[in-house]
């Protein structure tokens, strides 16, 4: 099993350092409707619920703010949102995938695309950088829950397919339609995770300087500032000098 990768920490410290704590919540509240919308509204009966809940609660979004969000999808109140993946191309060749929730796809698009324009990217067609990724579960945990070799004892019996561990922490990786089962084994076994989700995992990455990753940072940010953008994922890494300097 490998070491921790610079990509899985840069998107566990972005997560972390979201700017706008409203604007995270909104995107978390948005999932959860949207899931109790599409099956059950008990987390128990519904993965995808139970999941988005999980990460809800490790973001330490309020819990009348998760049962309001559940209100919302079975009370009928909920928007018509419709799940839309734009793929394209950053600064230096940069893969970028951007997930979006949205009740009005033109306007998504055009936002979307303008941004690509006006940060140095070009926005391309469904499947366009897609195959340079794998869909995968996540799981994070702190550094203090376990050694290396006890968390990956645990992942193994859990069913993980992947652990890597450094001073950071611990990323569990495991199939996208095993997230459910994995996580719910690795809390019993660890602990409430501090984040569980799915992710796309670049194949292979393009290694940046600062001047570089700069730029990238400026179309990721533009990006995450648009309401309809759940998620936004690149394929690249940089060195720790410049990972401090982010």
């Amino acid at each position: 099993m490998a070491g921790h990768s610079k990509w899985a920490n840069i998107q566990h410290r972005k997560g972390r350092q979201d700017a706008a704590r409203s604007k995270l919540f909104s995107r978390l509240s948005k999932e959860i409707t949207v899931a109790a919308k599409m099956g059950d509204p008990d987390p128990d009966k519904n993965p995808r619920l139970r999941l988005a809940v999980k990460e809800a609660k490790a973001n330490s979004m309020p819990k009348e703010n998760i049962e309001r969000a559940i209100k919302k999808a079975t009370g009928g109140e909920a928007e018509n949102y419709e799940e839309i993946r734009y793929e394209g191309y950053g600064p230096n060749g940069v893969a970028i995938i951007v997930e979006a929730m949205t009740d009005n796809r033109n306007r998504t698009a055009s936002n979307i695309r303008a941004i690509f324009a006006k940060r140095g990217g070009n926005l391309g067609e469904t499947g366009s950088v897609g195959f340079l990724f794998d869909r995968k579960g996540q799981v994070v945990y702190p550094a203090s829950v376990g050694s290396a070799d006890e968390v990956l004892e645990a992942a193994i019996e859990a069913g993980a397919e992947d652990v890597e561990s450094d001073d950071d922490g611990h990323v569990i990786w495991c199939a996208d339609t095993d997230l459910n089962e994995v996580s719910t084994a690795l809390e019993e076994a660890l602990g409430e995770a501090e984040s569980t989700r799915l992710v796309w995992k670049p194949q292979t990455t393009t290694v940046l300087d600062l001047e570089q990753a700069q730029s990238l940072m400026r179309l990721i940010d533009a990006l995450e500032e648009d309401d309809d953008v759940q998620s936004v994922t690149a394929n690249f890494e940089v060195s720790d000098e410049v990972m401090a300097q982010l």
